[in-house]
């Protein structure tokens, strides 16, 4: 079983950055694992925005390409997202998720079985 826990989300000016934070726990290691950052507004589906294999391969969705970064630490068990020129359309519940079989960098949200609580995002205009 694998716990996920989100932080660093919270309120930035339109162009401006932050960096989320994904620690895993519990009684194993994430380094063979896929993981992933998705959003979610109130009343729309939870989106994809970036994934990394275990390998390091990086995916991203198109509308955060050149601005965010996904990267990972094994020896922290911890997942990161830089996210920098921050738009009010990037203003979303932020979820971190795990896959512990395929290990690839998946765009569905199907392909993750371990999920954290989320954490806020909110860019100002």
């Amino acid at each position: 079983q694998v716990q996920l826990v989100e932080s660093g989300g919270g309120l930035v000016q339109a162009g401006g950055s932050l960096r989320l934070s994904c620690a895993a726990s519990g009684r194993t290691f994430i380094s063979s694992y896929a993981m992933a950052w998705f959003r979610q507004v109130p009343g729309k589906e939870r989106e994809f925005v970036a994934a990394i294999s275990w390998s390091g391969v990086t995916r991203y969705a198109d509308s955060v390409k050149g601005r965010f970064t996904i990267s990972r630490d094994n020896a922290k068990n911890t997942v990161y997202l830089q996210m920098s020129s921050l738009k009010p359309e990037d203003t979303a519940a932020y979820y971190c998720a795990a896959d512990s079989i395929r290990g690839y960098a998946g765009l569905a949200s199907t392909e993750y079985a371990y999920w954290g609580q989320g954490t806020q995002v909110t860019v100002s205009s």
